[in-house]
């Protein structure tokens, strides 16, 4: 089976995927769709396949069997609910969105259709991950603990809150999601967030530091930092219970417990094995494959909404889930 692929944003994670999906001998990569004229342009030529300035045009125009959907958070409009109502399977990167309503409405149209989702959670297919999650099958964890500390992103949108949601929701999103992954649903919030120390940067309205405290419904207790303040780059997630510490710091892992102290460093391209998941779920129909459906995706995005709330209201947000 020849799998069909569209792409609307080839930006720098459009290129990521583009990469894997060119070598993935299962795909035809048939049309790109960018806003930026000459980039859709070079892109289309350099692949092979038909350029495109306007979704809805290649949404249409092309047969696809999958659609990539890499553009920010505030550029999805009808992206998803149409694509859902032609049978389209989609991955969609992340954040989803930034108004849950917005996403609740798409997650209702991706049910209705039954296609295959993916999100760009792409931390989850790293093999110490998943060696760090069966090691805490069964296990009672008592604290969460993680921080994602890096340098300004000097992409114009980035900047504005009401683009990209801020740095919680555009980028730490990842270690966020991490959290989730490992410990479970959160269902409280209480962050603190503030601009200190980048207010020279033009129009910028984001926080550039980030404190949350959050309760998971297992009744873990977590912690997240986040800024953008640093000449560096540092990822980190720790979950601790009784006599257990696991540790994951970028690529590498650490377990910690009464056996003593081991480590790993991932082995694995987590961009390519993540999308080899996905088009394998396409071909077979096997969608236990996707570690990070829409539904996750939409979990995650909500926490950080929250979070947001919780820092312009000045108090802790309880996580409501659907039917509750």
């Amino acid at each position: 089976m020849s799998v069909r692929v569209g792409m609307i944003g080839v930006g720098g994670i459009g290129q990521h995927h583009l990469k894997g999906l060119l070598a993935d001998e299962r795909v035809k990569v048939v049309a790109v769709c960018d806003v930026n004229q000459e980039a859709a342009a070079e892109t289309a030529e350099r692949i092979g396949a038909h350029g495109y300035t306007s979704w809805r045009e290649l949404v249409e125009v092309e047969k696809l069997d999958a659609l990539f959907v890499c553009v920010p958070p505030f550029a999805h409009e009808e992206i998803e609910e149409t694509a859902a109502a032609k049978g389209i399977h989609l991955f969609v990167e992340k954040p989803i969105g930034l108004d849950i309503q917005k996403v609740n409405e798409k997650q209702a149209a991706i049910e209705r259709e039954g296609i295959i989702t993916a999100t760009g959670y792409c931390l989850r297919y790293l093999d110490i991950v998943q060696e760090a999650k069966a090691y805490l099958e069964g296990k009672s964890i008592a604290l969460v603990r993680g921080h994602y500390l890096t340098k300004f992103v000097t992409t114009p949108w980035w900047r504005e809150m009401g683009k990209s949601g801020g740095q919680l929701v555009e980028q730490a999103t990842h270690t966020l999601d991490m959290m989730r992954y490992l410990a479970g649903d959160i269902e409280k919030v209480y962050a603190q967030m503030a601009l200190l120390v980048s207010r020279d940067i033009p129009n910028i309205d984001i926080p550039d530091v980030t404190s949350i405290s959050m309760v998971f419904q297992s009744g873990a207790l977590g912690h997240l930092d986040t800024c953008f303040i640093q000449p560096d780059h540092r990822t980190n997630v720790e979950i601790l219970g009784k006599d257990f510490r696991v540790m994951i710091d970028g690529k590498q892992l650490s377990i910690i417990d009464e056996q003593g102290a081991r480590t790993k460093e991932s082995t694995v391209d987590m961009y390519v094995e993540q999308d080899r998941a996905f088009i394998t779920a396409i071909v077979t129909g096997d969608r236990s494959l996707i570690l990070s459906p829409y539904e996750s995706a939409r979990k995650t995005l909500e926490v950080t909404l929250a979070a947001n709330q919780s820092a312009q209201e000045g108090k802790p947000v309880t996580i409501l889930r659907k039917g509750e």
